[in-house]
């Protein structure tokens, strides 16, 4: 087994699979001969994980509501938790990256590594199977299943919503108030929640503060930003 293979506990019976969740779109692009890049395994690996911390919170944490169980979750497969998880594996020294992505402090990126360890989830299932993933992902994830299991979480998806927006880029999100409506002591506000030009989400109050609450509470839900990032790429390998 090689290093790596040590590392995460998984013997692939097909290398190129390895080679491919290892390999930086970088690489491609400068050197034009690279037949592969890990972003395909890593839309793979990101629905896995989802997949996995998924049924684990839902059969763990069996009295908790919809909204906290994605609040959780959310926690579990943000950006930098993806990290710390590639750090701790060391998975920035086997990237495979163009010299001018490396020069730019590549290997140490968050989003290299937390693609890398999505790709690397999508590697494992493809050499394996579900179960196999299951529980590389599970293992990663131990030391954090414990300490949510320990600490009661406080319900803020405004808090979350910046943490989680500021871990992908320095940009906070934008409360933009819609519209009012009604007599003063019963006025309800609409208010949208925008982020680097993206739409998130809408909500509403009888308080700017309920309305911005209710706004990062759907934004949490529906994840626009994620789509957007695929777009982005999309159109940057065009």
């Amino acid at each position: 087994m090689s290093p790596l293979e040590e590392r995460i506990g998984h013997k692939f019976r097909n290398p190129l699979l390895l080679a491919e969740a290892l390999t930086h779109p970088s690489l491609r692009h400068e050197t034009k001969q690279q037949e592969f890049d890990n972003q395909r395994l890593e839309f793979l690996g990101d629905a896995i994980l989802q997949l996995v911390i998924t049924e684990h919170l839902y059969d763990k944490f069996r009295t908790e509501p919809e909204g906290q169980l994605t609040k959780l979750r959310s926690r579990l497969v943000s950006r930098d938790t993806l990290k710390k998880h590639a750090l701790a594996l060391d998975l920035g020294k086997y990237l495979l990256m163009g010299r001018g992505e490396e020069a730019s402090g590549g290997r140490a990126r968050s989003s290299t590594l937390a693609d890398a360890f999505e790709a690397l989830i999508g590697a494992i299932y493809l050499d394996s199977d579900l179960k196999t993933a299951r529980k590389f992902i599970l293992a990663q994830a131990q030391p954090d299943l414990e300490q949510l299991a320990k600490e009661p979480v406080d319900i803020n998806p405004k808090g979350d919503l910046q943490e989680l927006l500021q871990s992908i880029s320095a940009s906070s999100p934008v409360y933009k108030l819609i519209s009012q409506s009604g007599p003063e002591h019963v006025k309800t506000f609409v208010v949208e929640v925008v982020w680097e030009g993206i739409p998130l989400g809408q909500g509403k109050g009888n308080s700017k503060k309920q309305a911005e609450t209710a706004a990062a509470d759907e934004a949490m839900q529906l994840r626009l930003w994620e789509k957007a990032r695929k777009r982005s790429r999309s159109k940057r390998k065009v």
